[in-house]
């Protein structure tokens, strides 16, 4: 394994902020701001919400309409991160993600359930766009897919909700 420089590293690090906040703003659904993680002419496959080769904005416009009403979560773990060249990396993060439809919805990757919990790999290419981290290349693949089966308990929500402009 070959030293990184201090650079590589913080670069990393500004990747694993810029996926946690994918994340999170597709789960407080915060669709403008989940359109700002995306660099220009990004392109994402492997996703429901929008045809493979897809752009950012038509990404966007999909998972606003699926998800609208969808109580969904995303965890990514333990990612593999590695810069290519100048402004350049990729990136692989095991995925986990819980999809609970409302009584009249239903998923298409489980049609006849309330919901599915998904489990997979993001697999990513980042380009730095002045000195910003963006997703220039998205792919989403599942390894399994378990549905939420219709007599799935409901949800019981905490106290408090998402403060989507907490940072």
């Amino acid at each position: 394994m070959s030293a990184q420089s201090l650079d590589d590293l913080l670069a990393i690090e500004a990747i694993r902020q810029l996926k946690a906040r994918y994340c999170r703003f597709v789960d407080t659904k915060q669709w403008d701001r989940l359109a700002g993680v995306f660099a220009p002419g990004a392109r994402l496959d492997g996703l429901g919400s929008a045809p493979d080769g897809s752009d950012a904005a038509t990404f966007v416009a999909g998972i606003s309409k699926r998800l609208a009403r969808v109580i969904s979560i995303h965890h990514v773990h333990n990612p593999e991160i590695t810069i290519t060249g100048p402004g350049i990396a990729q990136g692989i993060w095991p995925m986990m993600d819980y999809l609970e439809f409302p009584a009249d919805e239903r998923p298409s990757e489980a049609p006849e359930s309330r919901g599915f919990v998904g489990y997979g790999f993001y697999e990513e290419e980042y380009r730095k766009v002045g000195d910003t981290w963006l997703i220039a290349h998205l792919r989403l693949t599942r390894m399994r897919v378990d549905a939420l089966a219709q007599d799935h308990p409901l949800p019981r929500f905490g106290r408090h909700k998402p403060s989507p402009d907490w940072l």
